[in-house]
């Protein structure tokens, strides 16, 4: 639809009806207005998942592997690939606007909710960005790039101050927003919760108006993230297009009366419908309701879980291996370690999803070998989580009436949503579920004084709130747990008097094993096994939204787990069960290393079939793994006096550790073997390609991904780091060559001076294996 007809159905509505359409209706979805021929839309979170308009109970859809590791793959081709997939779950759900990717760098480890993002590198994560967005798009469901600009960290999330250069947040935290508008042109963006500079993001002229939508000439639609608008006439004349969530917010009377007082001018207002209209018409909800396709895969199709299962195991990353990988079918294999029979498949936060199944490594490796013995390994959770079952729900107002009974598909219940159109809000609750005999632990999750009943025992249990973070109880809830041993399958019963807004739930497992005994048990198996493979990692006690990490130390004793296990074993393998980054301080001890990831709905199938070599895990680090806490160029993520500085400027990951701001990393940024062994021939260049011969010297069919970075002249400044300027992947057949081009991309090889970008012209162009395997170079 052309600007003239957008403006006529905007003049068609009064002033109060247009600001009321730019507050949403609910958490998840937007009002119609039949005048202005607007339909109803809906949007969802869908990092790794298009998990739909419910927090608990909702459809179950498909879990996808964690950004982390679907970029290890350095294909733009993965990326798209993974967009058409959403967007096909989106539509199964008739979702308008899928909520990512996240583009966000990996500024430093400790970031709690790293695992949504593509890496530290913005002109990767820009790619594969911009791959992401064409990929949906074109399957008429609007991307939603987030979250505008430099949110790297979680902690005070709603209200610290990133305090940011002009140079660094153009060259870094700005550039994939750049690249995806440019190459995507995405439909919708979010504004970030933080300040940045002292200013709101939702209030920033310089970031939303000047740059997003005047230099870069983006037409889309900007919206808040979920409650991080803090105004009515700042925000709106700052560039926000549109708040969420709903239906109450700062905007509505408040924002009338700011156009009533000149605080804003009405054109303002009418941009920011016009911008509205434009999506709506893009995704199919202007003038009549979009016809949704019926035809798609469900999550459990065996097309559906083939895709996942490849595209987790292609971005694993193998770290090391002395030759014990692939491991031969025929051997007597140990496996080893909670997270083994526990595998942690997704993140926490608003990225996790309802899967219709979660495969772990035990479940996948038995499923495609014989000889597979599975022993538990120490605890790896210092927390209660909800159980894996249903539950009867009952909630209850403040008046004692009986408001809701329901039965739940999960473990677990968000109460107090916009959505839920209670009679009353909510003031009590009673879980309760049949849980089996023996040895259990069982426990509640939530804000506020519960009563447990179980097997004849009774417990009054206070469950305060740990965070002041808006909505940190509810993305990672408090929780209380004891061991007890039962007859019988008994009835675990939790009456809960409500304290917050929290998600509520009932624990409910098989009481583990200590782990002197868990160590014990491992070694014994490992003596008797030909390969013992150790399955260690995090949860999203660490993954997750709205907290940060304190250590990038494995939790528990897993690394004294590992340690014993290798002290036995004839050879080890350790499967590292994690999106970011960690310490392995048993990494000398071990034959070999293989990066997991988190690896969504498949990830058992996908594990084994890396290790079995039945899919390459080909996968190439996206953020530097450092050999210790503290030592990486940027770390800390814990404001002060209400300030995050980015001193570290652009040297953030691996350019900070080839500037020796940093102790060297254990693992670079890029770093990976595959299964193939390469060598490299005389580099060329020739405009704006370079050219070099690869040749896979081993006997098996294996795919590089070469690298190319600018290391520039001094004579450009002393204060330009080495950057990646592009990359190429290529799969070549055992014994054979080929020549591999690599384009530079122009948007990295310039430097943000004195309020305006000039080029780097001097300097020498280095094809790497990640900087700590340096392969060739050509002078530019």
């Amino acid at each position: 639809m052309d600007d003239e007809r957008l403006d006529e159905r905007v003049a068609a509505l009064t002033l109060e009806r247009k600001v009321r359409l730019l507050t949403g209706a609910s958490m998840f979805t937007l009002r119609g207005d039949d005048d202005a021929g607007l339909e109803p839309m809906a949007f969802s979170d869908g990092p790794t998942g298009v998990r739909g308009l419910h927090f608990t109970d909702g459809p179950l859809t498909g879990l996808f592997p964690n950004a982390t590791l679907l970029a290890s793959s350095w294909r733009t081709e993965t990326a798209e690939e993974v967009g058409r997939l959403l967007a096909e779950e989106a539509e199964r759900q008739q979702i308008h606007v899928v909520l990512g990717p996240t583009v966000n760098l990996h500024r430093t480890p400790l970031g709690g909710r790293l695992f949504e993002a593509y890496s530290e590198d913005p002109l990767l994560t820009g790619h594969l960005a911009a791959a992401y967005v064409t990929g949906m798009q074109a399957r008429g469901i609007g991307a939603c790039p987030k979250h505008l600009v430099a949110n790297e960290a979680e902690t005070d999330r709603h209200t610290v101050d990133s305090v940011v250069d002009d140079r660094t947040l153009r060259e870094l935290y700005l550039l994939p927003f750049e690249i995806a508008v440019e190459d995507s042109d995405p439909w919708t963006l979010m504004a970030a919760y933080n300040d940045v500079n002292g200013i709101a993001a939702t209030e920033q002229t310089t970031v939303n108006n000047e740059i997003l939508k005047g230099e870069w000439g983006w037409r889309g639609l900007l919206m808040s993230d979920w409650f991080a608008t803090k105004s009515a006439g700042p925000a709106a004349n700052g560039g926000l297009d549109l708040v969420m969530p709903g239906p109450l917010g700062p905007w509505g009377p408040a924002l009338v009366a700011a156009v009533e007082s000149g605080e804003v001018d009405e054109t303002v207002i009418d941009d920011h419908l016009r911008r509205l209209l434009l999506l709506a018409e893009r995704v199919g909800a202007l003038d009549a309701p979009r016809g949704w396709r019926t035809d798609l895969p469900e999550p459990t199709d065996d097309v559906r879980r083939e895709q996942l299962t490849r595209l987790a195991a292609q971005g694993m990353t193998v770290l090391a291996n002395d030759g014990v990988l692939p491991l031969a079918r025929e051997a007597s294999v140990a496996l080893v370690g909670r997270l083994a029979l526990e595998t942690t498949c997704m993140g926490g936060g608003s990225a996790s999803v309802r899967a219709p199944h979660q495969v772990s490594v035990a479940d996948g490796l038995a499923a495609a070998m014989d000889g597979v013995t599975v022993v538990d390994g120490v605890a790896v959770r210092a927390r209660a989580r909800a159980g894996d079952f249903s539950m009867h729900v009952r909630l209850y107002g403040a008046s004692g009436a009986l408001i809701s009974d329901t039965v739940s598909g999960e473990a677990k219940v968000a109460v107090g949503m916009p959505e839920q159109e209670l009679a009353e809000p909510v003031a009590r609750l009673v879980l309760s579920a049949t849980v089996p005999g023996g040895a259990m632990r069982v426990g509640v999750l939530g804000v506020g004084s519960a009563t447990v009943t179980i097997g004849g025992a009774s417990y009054d249990v206070k469950l305060a709130s740990e965070s002041d973070d808006i909505g940190g109880d509810f993305l990672r809830p408090p929780g209380w747990q004891t061991d007890v041993v039962l007859d019988g399958p008994s009835e675990l019963v939790a009456d809960i008097t409500v304290g917050a807004l929290s998600r509520f739930g009932l624990v409910a497992e098989p009481t583990p094993p200590g782990d002197d005994a868990a160590i014990a048990a491992a070694v014994a198996a490992a003596r008797a096994a030909e390969v013992t493979v150790v399955v260690v990692g995090l949860t999203e006690e660490q993954e997750t939204e709205a907290f940060d990490k304190s250590t990038l130390a494995l939790p528990g004793r897993q690394d004294e787990l590992v340690s014993a296990v290798a002290a036995a074993a004839r050879r080890t393998v350790v499967v590292v069960n994690a999106a970011t980054p960690v310490l392995m301080p048993w990494r000398d001890e071990v034959d070999a290393i293989v990066w997991a990831g988190l690896p969504g709905q498949e990830g058992g199938h996908a594990v084994a079939a890396a290790l079995l070599g039945d899919i390459e895990p080909a996968g190439r680090l996206v953020t530097s793994f450092p050999a210790a806490d503290g030592e990486s160029p940027a770390w800390d993520v814990v404001p002060t006096d209400g300030r995050l500085t980015y001193d570290e400027g652009v040297y953030v990951g691996y350019r900070g550790y080839a500037a020796r701001r940093a102790a060297p990393p254990a693992y670079w940024f890029g770093e990976g073997l595959g299964y193939g062994e390469w060598s490299y021939g005389e580099v060329t260049l020739a405009g704006s390609v370079v050219s070099v011969e690869v040749t896979n010297t081993s006997t098996r069919d294996s795919r590089e991904v070469v690298q190319v970075y600018l290391q520039p002249d001094p004579s450009e400044g002393d204060d330009q780091p080495v950057r990646l300027v592009g990359w190429s992947t290529v799969d070549v057949f055992a014994g054979s060559t080929h020549t591999v081009d690599v384009t530079i991309d122009a948007r990295a090889m310039r430097t943000w001076d004195d309020g305006a970008w000039r080029p780097l012209t001097s300097g020498r162009l280095l094809v790497a294996r990640g900087l700590g395997d340096i392969r060739g170079e050509v002078a530019l």
